[in-house]
């Protein structure tokens, strides 16, 4: 089957270029005029016909979510492909129809990380979510000096779920092993195709004309509206104020300045009786002093929508346990458990959730204020996106991953105190370790860190925040 769908892929790719080809004999420069296509247009075919075959002959496999995933990746690819044919054979147009010509991709790659979202509890969500890191990388072409290393950093996204995926199949399914190797391989080699073809940026024809908002060169058509004419004439000062008695009145001002410090003998001496701050009176005789302006008021504004709220769940789906959208809930109970089963808690705020037994693995995604107690999990504990959130060990743990979280309190038990703790982008976190007295020692998490050079390799350690 994935020979099959990778043989479909390439005969696809020679489609597309029997189409350019056939297309382009109506002009468009050197290339369009020989009928052929660019060398930079084939050696992003070999890319299709390579890396990205694999990758949905694997995902079609896989079927499911990836498979649909893959669907939208394909089209994102062959979005991308016209758009690198019409470079090909095009001057660089301007801004505004430069972002024309770039909409049909960036569209995709919008329906691709809309995928994910729409499908957080799949089962396959880490191959979903490694896809949606890294499809920005088709941005490359809009990017200027270094199209390659800003694909290397959209590739580096999706490290963290690759590397999930592969921790989770290593063992199991070695089809989600090669899928990941034919997923990263995609952006490996578009770099290697970028760093020979578009080393500082999209090369685009030096000889043909300019590209139009249709996606090609322009022919014909209706004429560029005339230029806009000149400015007004500058306003008259001189007339706008009166004729002649504008320029006396500048005059009269320019000839007081000049007198300098004499000018102040025109001024009337106020004696302190006529003074409002020496004579009280003064103020209840003119009446109330006028007040200065008023501070700015704030625009009034319409009525915000309000949020739209799902309703809670908490139901057993095949092998995941779905914990979603719940406030102030604070009596969630896991009980009728078992180790194969998952747990996965999103959107839950201000709420408390036991897990009784044992099970394979707990994940808390967005989750504000939420207190998490479990007896025993064989796999990993994992803390994503969440804020002030507390995670209890009544039993045994292998390993705690906290990543972009605020705020997070992990109390270990006497049977877990070999728990390794994985942090990254997070800040506020403390592990409360059990003394023989029952009481707890809080020690933080470092969150500074210093790098040195010995000679050979890169050293890192933890540093206390000075002051």
């Amino acid at each position: 089957m994935a020979e099959l769908a990778g043989l479909v892929q390439r005969l696809e790719v020679a489609v597309g270029r029997l189409e350019a080809m056939s297309s382009s004999g109506g002009g468009g420069g050197p290339a369009a005029a020989s009928g052929a296509v660019s060398v930079y247009v084939e050696a992003y075919d070999n890319l299709l016909s390579g890396p990205v075959a694999q990758y949905t002959a694997l995902s079609q496999k896989i079927g499911g979510d990836v498979q649909k995933h893959a669907e939208l990746m394909k089209q994102a690819f062959s979005c991308q492909r016209q758009f690198l044919v019409t470079a090909s054979n095009s001057q660089k147009p301007s801004d505004s129809v430069l972002t024309s010509l770039l909409a049909p991709v960036s569209k995709v790659i919008q329906e691709v990380q809309a995928f994910r979202e729409k499908n957080r509890s799949s089962p396959l969500f880490n191959h979903l979510s490694a896809v949606s890191e890294s499809v920005p990388a088709l941005g490359w072409v809009a990017m200027a000096p270094k199209p390659g290393p800003f694909v290397k950093e959209m590739q580096d996204a999706a490290t963290f779920y690759t590397n999930r995926v592969l921790k989770d199949y290593k063992e199991k399914d070695k089809m989600h092993v090669e899928w990941v190797h034919a997923y990263v391989s995609i952006w490996t080699e578009l770099q290697a195709y970028i760093k020979q073809h578009h080393t500082t940026g999209l090369s685009w024809s030096k000889t043909g004309p300019v590209a139009s908002a249709s996606g090609g060169a322009p022919s014909g058509g209706a004429p560029a509206p005339p230029p806009p004419g000149p400015p007004p004439p500058p306003m008259d000062l001189d007339k706008s104020s009166g004729g002649d008695s504008g320029a006396t009145n500048r005059n009269a001002l320019f000839a007081s300045l000049n007198k300098g410090a004499d000018i102040t003998k025109g001024l009337k001496h106020v004696s302190d009786d006529q003074k409002t701050h020496k004579n009280p009176g003064l103020k209840a005789q003119g009446g109330p002093l006028p007040s200065g302006p008023k501070p700015f008021a704030a625009r009034p504004t319409a009525a915000a929508s309000p949020a739209r709220t799902l309703p809670p769940v908490l139901e057993l789906d095949g092998k995941k346990w779905k914990v979603e959208n719940h406030e102030g809930a604070q009596n969630l109970v896991i009980s009728d458990t078992e180790l194969k089963q998952v747990v996965y808690a999103f959107k839950c705020n201000n709420s408390t959730l036991q897990v009784k037994g044992k099970i394979n693995s707990i994940t808390l995604d967005n989750c504000k204020k939420l207190g998490l107690v479990f007896d025993d999990v064989v796999g990993i504990v994992e803390v994503i996106n969440c804020k002030d959130v507390k995670v209890q060990v009544m039993g045994k743990i292998p390993t705690i991953s906290i990543n972009k979280t605020d705020g997070c309190h992990v109390y270990l038990s006497k049977d877990s105190l070999s728990c390794e703790i994985i942090s990254a982008k997070s800040s506020e976190m403390n592990v409360l370790v059990p003394n023989k007295d029952g009481e707890y020692t809080e020690i933080p998490v470092p969150e500074q860190f210093k790098t040195v050079w010995d000679g050979n390799k890169l050293v890192t350690t933890a540093t206390e925040i000075a002051g």
